[in-house]
């Protein structure tokens, strides 16, 4: 996870749960990849999904790295704030903002969401223009009253636009909260993490409540969600089931790693204070002495963990992170490969990590085996910049030039930086027979049309 989240990027807070009817320019959103919290992530959704009747793999969970407490929908991606994450005591709670965010989802509230917006659009335009006519007509007539009743017209007719669209954004936003309730209740699981998130932020913003003025927000008032999701929640046989110990360690071990990397130190040592997990405290710990001090004292530390769990891939990911600051190559194939052994799910970015570790190796057996991790690295997670950058090295340091190229170009069209990417793919066609495989995958990236900047 280090080098994944190198940077990293605070935002102000904002209110829980939005549905996005467009892309919220995702490539500016400073999204975090780890395979654990991923995965975890991805265990709390998949029951949700299935009971919302959509299929787990049409939809991700993404990780944004923020301190606000805060998820969203997007096309099919679904977006949660590392904040989401710190501030929930329990699963339950992540798992309620989820089934929030999949009743967005379910009920196609995007698409209405596009369809509401372009009316309220309309409705706007049509009355400014009217109260254009209006007050053009009022000015060339004399009659200084038409003309100021025609601007008052455009003003009331756009207020009346955003007062409309805002009231139906409130609605959706029940409506998602009731969903969430039935799939919990279908999944048996407590809908009480979803009382106690908006508890949560009733009293984060109990100062100014009374300032907000509640018809012109596009989220239900804390208090009010509360009151519509009440007597329906407690009614669920399931609304004091408690998490099993095993999800709320690795909950808490999720905390504690991004306490860790943004927190440092301080933060992991306040958390370490307050959890129930001692195995959660001391990964926490550990991370936080290989970022902020020396590798070579961390080891012993990610060693005593591995040794109370040895299939945790996890362990030893963060193992050969520690292994690669303190440049021992060697030593981080060794903890990666593990890493890749016990992870049963098959995560692309341990791939990745051991196929970056077989090229800072060198030798060329290494480097004709990091080309094939990171293939298949590549094949489960296509869209990783970073696991194309380390497959330009191998080829790179193997002569493979083409290969190299065409690499570095999918490395930076993964990126965002298409100009870049359409110079690679030019040279890297040079390389390749017209229509192979290869020549075909540089052709596709230079033949892309650069989306234009809003």
């Amino acid at each position: 996870m280090a080098r994944r989240l190198a940077t990293w990027i605070t935002a102000g807070a904002v209110l829980f749960s939005a549905a996005f009817p467009v892309h919220a320019q995702q490539s500016r959103l400073p999204i975090v990849r780890d395979a654990e919290i991923e995965k975890l992530l991805s265990d709390y959704a998949t029951p949700l999904l299935k009971a919302a009747g959509l299929q787990s793999r049409h939809t991700e969970v993404v990780l944004v790295n923020s301190p606000s407490f805060n998820a969203f929908v997007s096309g099919r991606k679904i977006f949660v704030n590392t904040g989401t994450i710190i501030e929930s005591d329990t699963p339950n709670e992540v798992i309620g903002v989820l089934a929030h965010e999949i009743g967005h989802l379910a009920g196609g509230h995007q698409q209405r969401l596009r369809q509401q917006l372009d009316r309220a659009q309309t409705i706007s335009v049509v009355t400014a223009l009217l109260g254009m006519s209006a007050a053009i007509a009022g000015g060339a007539t004399g009659n200084r009253a038409a003309a100021h009743a025609g601007t008052g017209l455009a003003i009331g007719g756009a207020e009346a636009a955003k007062r409309g669209l805002l009231t139906y954004q409130r609605s959706e936003e029940l409506t998602a909260d009731r969903s969430a309730v039935s799939y919990l209740n279908k999944t048996h699981q407590s809908p009480k993490g979803l009382l106690t998130t908006f508890e949560h932020l009733q009293r984060s913003i109990a100062l100014i409540s009374d300032r907000i003025d509640p018809y012109r927000v596009s989220h239900p008032m804390p208090r009010d969600r509360i009151s519509a999701l009440e007597d329906i929640a407690k009614k669920s046989p399931y609304f004091n089931k408690t998490d099993s110990a095993k999800l709320q360690e690795r909950h808490d071990m999720a905390r504690a790693k991004i306490l860790a990397y943004t927190g440092g130190p301080s933060a992991v040592e306040s958390f370490a204070r307050k959890t129930k997990s001692p195995r959660a405290a001391q990964y926490g710990r550990a991370i936080a002495t290989f970022l902020y001090g020396s590798p070579r004292q961390a080891l012993p530390m990610i060693d005593k963990l591995i040794a109370g769990d040895r299939s945790n891939p996890y362990f030893y990911e963060i193992k050969g992170e520690i292994e690669l600051k303190a440049q021992d190559a060697k030593g981080a194939v060794a903890a990666f490969s593990q890493a890749v052994k016990y992870e049963k799910d098959g995560s692309g970015l341990i791939q990745s990590s051991l196929g970056h570790a077989l090229v800072l190796e060198g030798d060329p057996q290494s480097l004709r085996r990091a080309v094939g991790e990171l293939e298949v690295s590549l094949s489960i997670d296509p869209v990783n910049p970073a696991a194309y950058q380390h497959l330009a090295m191998a080829y790179g340091r193997l002569g493979d030039i083409g290969n190299a190229d065409l690499a570095t170009a999918e490395e930076n069209f993964h990126s965002g930086r298409y100009r870049d990417a359409k110079a690679f793919a030019a040279r890297a066609k040079r390389r390749f027979k017209k229509d192979s495989p290869e020549w075909l995958r540089a052709d596709d990236i230079q033949r892309f049309q650069i989306p234009r900047s809003r």
